[in-house]
């Protein structure tokens, strides 16, 4: 940072000639004013000769003999943006301090006297070497964050060792949310992480976003857009005061140039016992001139027998209990990747465990965090609905001993939480590879749906849900979502519960008010003046069927964020 006024006053030589400050006072934040450069000057009148940042210094001669014009010619430092004024005074001086004093009562800038010499060009040199050290390490400090920031885009580097590396750099908590205001990634820093992240999207969204690096909001967030060409899908937040905001501001305008390029998913670490497997399976879904008889050998290899049908197969780790409003937990990692980790390596062992008693053979690995992905080979078509059965039973049977009961369609292994996914059976090992997509989106859409007691899902279940599980995250659909549901997020934020959940309960019902007051258990007036109150908050007419099916796709994808 470029030395203020204070830092300037607080070196030995300006120390030992006893400085008084005359105005503003010592508690004054005009001695934090920046010193761009020091200008020495005998000229009572340099409005044109200063651009501002100037640490003017001056005998005050011209003032003894016109104290007079004391006044004017501190207005016309105010006026070029003058930093400061320090005026040595040695001897008889008393009229142009008196005056000095009386003017510098009112004055915005820092007016200081010395009554015992100094050496200005000593001052000057001391001053200007500190600002060129400033300058040059700006460079040096721009330089580290280039070079540190390329790296990370050489390497391809995932999305949290970006977070981190900017709040290493930055010395504070940094956290990237999207347009949903959901955290993707933070760095905590010296906080805790339970402190930082704290009723998260209420604060984000009361905090409003800006199309260029600035701080915003009743908590004055530093923030940057993250996004290339006007396409943003995000920004990352600094939430806390710092001390060198331009520097912070450097440094989040580099990462979010970094996450923009990369845009990368989390690189999971698999256990030396799962790599073969994991290897395979990511070959045949990325064959890259892999035939079908290689990916067969190669397969067959690792305990696969060669079979006339396959079955991709997904299990996701999601809420237990589907989705009534609240966002579910659709194996995201809960801040302790171990656990994560853990989880997924008990469900590798407990299917390894049970397919050695079904007449079928697999490869199994995780695919991504939270989601394990399996290809089954069936000797018969007729096989399959027996094999998926024995299998989500036998997981089911492996959760008794657990904590709590599972839901329907959701099978606990230790303390997570799986939905099944099924795709398309094939009769090519790599048109079943191709087909593992397919399962786990099923199975991350199948853990938000309501009220389940399917064993498993395909993607005859999941429907329109399926569709907006899959532009969920497109910028544009998130924009359609806010939009539409502003006024009730808005309320929700200021602290007017309740309206999301009812506008929900009220979609679900078809727009039946009278269903709607039975089931919750509202008097007829109580129920209307909410639906008024739920109107007013989302400007649209709810007796309309297009407002109520833009409403209702709007939710689904409000409710479906969170994956």
């Amino acid at each position: 940072m470029l030395p203020t006024v204070r830092s300037v006053l607080d070196l030995p030589i300006l120390r030992d000639a006893a400085p008084q400050i005359l105005g503003p006072g010592p508690e004054n934040t005009a001695l934090e004013n920046p010193v761009r450069w020091v200008h020495v000057s005998e000229v009572l009148d340099v409005s044109g000769l200063l651009s501002g940042g100037e640490l003017v210094l001056t005998t005050g001669l011209e003032l003894e003999k016109d104290p007079g014009r004391t006044a004017s010619f501190l207005r016309s430092l105010q006026d070029a943006g003058a930093s400061g004024l320090i005026m040595e005074a040695v001897g008889d001086r008393q009229r142009s301090l008196d005056a000095l004093h009386l003017a510098a009562l009112t004055a915005d800038l820092p007016v200081v006297v010395v009554r015992h010499r100094v050496r200005f060009v000593q001052i000057t040199e001391i001053v200007h070497r500190l600002i060129v050290a400033e300058q040059l390490s700006r460079v040096e400090r721009a330089r580290a964050v280039h070079e540190a920031f390329t790296l990370l885009s050489l390497e391809s580097a995932g999305t949290q060792q970006v977070v981190e590396q900017a709040a290493a750099m930055i010395g504070a908590p940094v956290v990237l949310e999207d347009l949903s205001h959901l955290v993707l990634a933070y760095a905590a820093r010296q906080l805790e992480t339970a402190v930082l992240l704290e009723d998260w999207e209420r604060r984000s969204r009361t905090t409003h976003s800006a199309a260029e690096t600035s701080r915003t909001g009743d908590g004055a967030w530093l923030q940057t857009p993250v996004g290339v060409r006007g396409q943003v899908w995000g920004r990352l937040v600094v939430p806390v005061p710092l001390d060198d905001d331009d520097a912070a501001a450097m440094v989040l305008e580099r990462a979010a140039q970094t996450l923009a390029i990369n845009r990368l998913a989390e690189r999971d670490r698999h256990d030396l016992n799962q790599q073969a497997q994991a290897g395979l399976l990511n070959a045949l879904r990325q064959p890259r001139g892999l035939g079908e008889g290689e990916a067969q050998t190669r397969a067959a290899a690792l305990g696969l027998r060669r079979s006339p049908f396959y079955l991709p197969v997904v299990f996701r780790s999601g809420s237990p209990s589907g989705f009534q409003g609240a966002a579910p937990t659709s194996g995201k990692p809960s801040g302790d990747p171990l656990a994560g980790q853990q989880e997924e390596r008990a469900l590798l062992e407990q299917l390894a465990r049970v397919l050695k008693t079904l007449p079928c053979t697999a490869i199994s690995a995780v695919i991504r965090s939270g989601s394990v992905g399996m290809l089954l080979a069936l000797s018969s078509q007729q096989l399959e609905d027996e094999v998926l059965t024995a299998l989500a039973s036998a997981l089911a049977l492996a959760a008794e001993d657990g904590p709590e009961p599972p839901a329907a369609g959701h099978w606990t292994i230790g303390v997570g939480h799986w939905t099944i996914g099924v795709g398309r059976l094939q009769a090519s090992l790599l048109e079943a590879a191709a087909g593992i997509d397919e399962a786990a989106h099923v199975a991350e859409t199948a853990a938000t749906l309501p009220g389940q007691d399917r064993l498993f899902h395909r993607a005859t279940d999941i429907r329109l849900r399926g569709l907006l599980a899959l532009l969920r995250k497109d910028p544009r659909v998130q924009q359609f979502v806010e939009s539409e549901l502003h006024g009730v997020l808005q309320a929700e934020a200021r602290g007017e519960h309740g309206y999301l959940e009812m506008l929900g309960q009220f979609l679900e019902s078809g727009g039946n008010k009278t269903a709607l007051a039975r089931s919750s258990y509202l008097s007829r007036p109580t129920l209307y003046a909410r639906l008024s109150r739920l109107e007013e908050l989302l400007s649209v007419d709810l007796d309309d069927a297009e407002s109520r099916t833009s409403l209702h796709v709007a939710l689904l994808v409000y409710r479906l964020r969170a994956l």
